[in-house]
């Protein structure tokens, strides 16, 4: 049983004032012993006591509260500030935060972290608690997809718990996911492209009906949530074919984009653009209506498309990796997207042009996604005759390439447009068009 609070003195024999010692009854008071310190404190009319294991901590405590910190520390558990969260959280950016997100976030902590934690002070989850339950995951088999999404969720809790000030900071704050074992492939892992020839022969094996969707994700580098968001009003197939990327249909409904970097124009080849104009001659359905459907006239499904389209077609021509349960598919909607990038790499585009193309937040993360797909060593000096030489002097042999010619002509052209020129708009290799 506690004994009453006694009043700490400081060197001089004075009261520390708000700091007091909390003898246990069966303590003798002489000498030194391990009695908690407390630190008293009046927050809008009502007293509040936190307890330190030291002197110093209490001193420290007192400091902060002198500072200006008069707020209680939150007694709310785990699991009951969660059922207040989850509820009423609209999000920390601009863009809100919709049921679906609202959906998996839930999924995520009642999982994973509130059989844990239910119980536990909102303050007392550590850093090294977060690492206990991330390693004990991994363990388990989570994949990083998975961890990451519960990272997510607990981070935006606990944010908002120091927003409300039920905790003073953030513990998932700095804590790394675990890596993935051998044989598991990391978000951000080196982006794989297919080559020419593997885009040709996969293109071949596409049922004729799905061929020109996956041809325009190879043409334009699309996210698969933003080709299949794709409205007949999204495209321009005038003078100027381009496509324009303004939404993107995610988990069953129309979102807005993944950022305001991701709203952008792409341009279209002459030939994508025909086999579009013949795609809205003969399954046109209003400019609101989706671009690609299911015979029905929705949106197409993801999942649906990669089983029973695109992975087949991948086994079908070989671009397959062991797995555990024998040969899977590598090829992915995302390889698509590669290969534009490497496309437009291979015909001389700048790390800025394929940001603005892919439609990435800054080039640096271009450069750091994709810098392995750029030619290696530092290549031919061909280009330096027609590169340094004195005004007015005759171009003679200068020995460069076709290549280099457009690529020097294609300076001054939009970069959008002049990548298309120089080999988006040319089919890699003769590939099957659609039925």
């Amino acid at each position: 049983m506690a004994a009453r609070l006694e009043p700490v003195k400081n060197s001089a024999g004075q009261n520390e004032g708000g700091i007091y010692r909390r003898h246990v009854k069966s303590c003798p008071r002489s000498g030194r012993c391990d009695c908690s310190y407390v630190v008293v404190w009046r927050h809008r009319g009502k007293q509040h006591k936190a307890t330190y294991r030291t002197l110093t901590d209490a001193r420290r405590a007192k400091g902060r509260r002198d500072a200006g910190e008069r707020h209680p520390a939150g007694r709310a558990t785990f699991g009951d500030y969660f059922e207040r969260w989850i509820d009423s959280y609209s999000g920390r950016t601009s863009r809100g935060f919709t049921d679906t997100s609202r959906a998996l976030y839930r999924l995520a902590l009642e999982r994973h972290a509130v059989p844990r934690w239910s119980r536990w002070r909102l303050g007392d989850v550590e850093p090294a608690d977060v690492r206990t339950l991330y390693a004990e995951l991994r363990e388990d088999g989570a994949s990083t997809a998975t961890l990451k999404r519960l990272r997510a969720a607990l981070s935006a809790l606990f944010a908002t718990a120091v927003e409300d000030r039920v905790i003073q900071w953030n513990p998932v704050q700095g804590v790394r996911i675990p890596p993935a074992p051998a044989g598991e492939l990391e978000e951000g892992e080196r982006a794989k492209a297919l080559t020419r020839a593997e885009l040709a022969l996969l293109l071949a094996a596409i049922p004729a009906e799905w061929r020109l969707f996956f041809e325009l994700l190879a043409h334009t580098g699309l996210r698969i949530s933003e080709a299949i968001g794709l409205k007949w009003c999204h495209l321009d197939l005038g003078t100027r074919p381009r496509v324009m990327v303004r939404e993107q249909f995610c988990e069953g409904e129309r979102r807005r984009l993944k950022s305001k970097h991701a709203r952008r124009d792409v341009p279209l080849s002459p030939g994508m653009a025909e086999r579009l104009r013949q795609l809205r001659r003969d399954h046109y359905r209003g400019d609101n209506a989706p671009v690609f459907t299911t015979m029905s006239g929705t949106e197409l499904s993801r999942p649906n498309l990669a089983s029973r389209v695109l992975k087949p077609a991948a086994k079908a021509v070989g671009l397959t990796v062991d797995g555990s349960e024998g040969q899977v598919a590598w090829v992915s909607f995302h390889t698509f997207r590669h290969t534009c990038a490497s496309l437009l790499f291979a015909e001389g585009r700048n790390p800025k042009q394929v940001q603005e193309w892919l439609g990435h937040a800054e080039s640096g993360f271009t450069i750091r996604t994709y810098v392995h797909l750029l030619d290696e060593g530092v290549g031919d000096a061909d280009f330096l005759d027609l590169a340094v030489r004195p005004a007015g002097a005759a171009r003679g042999n200068t020995g460069a390439t076709p290549g280099e010619a457009r690529l020097a002509a294609a300076v001054h052209d939009d970069p959008l447009d002049s990548a298309l020129a120089c080999g988006i708009s040319e089919q890699p290799q003769r590939a099957v068009t659609p039925g």
